[in-house]
């Protein structure tokens, strides 16, 4: 029986350009869709968030160009929190699947990886 999740995600940028957030958004939700066996049609929706130094693209833009256009996405700005990573986006996926919460895989990468290091691999 199918369920409604939601999937977590973060990478940074190493510089605010374009195609560099275009790519680093893709491979985040590419990664996403690969480790948790997702389809188009098992997404209801995606959240965006970039950190203030982030103004170059919008990363709900690459999520269009990979075909997730017809798929309902917002961006937002991250809270600006003192010592919080640079250059980052962060995602949220709510999605249709028969996976419990335990089988689920979050995906953080690169600066991000240690965002939530209290999540299993």
């Amino acid at each position: 029986m199918s369920s409604v999740r939601a999937l977590r995600g973060a990478t940074t940028v190493d510089s605010d350009t374009p195609d560099q957030v275009s790519a680093r958004t893709q491979e985040l939700l590419t990664d996403l869709f690969e480790r948790n066996g997702l389809e188009h049609d098992d997404v209801i929706s995606i959240v965006f968030t970039a950190t203030g130094d982030v103004v170059s693209m919008f990363p709900a833009a690459a999520a269009r160009a990979m075909g997730l256009g017809d798929v309902p996405l917002l961006c937002a700005r991250e809270l600006d929190v003192v010592g919080s990573a640079p250059r980052c986006l962060r995602v949220l996926l709510h999605v249709t699947t028969e996976r419990s919460r335990q089988d689920l895989h979050h995906v953080y990468l690169h600066g991000a990886r240690g965002l939530r290091d209290d999540l299993p691999e």
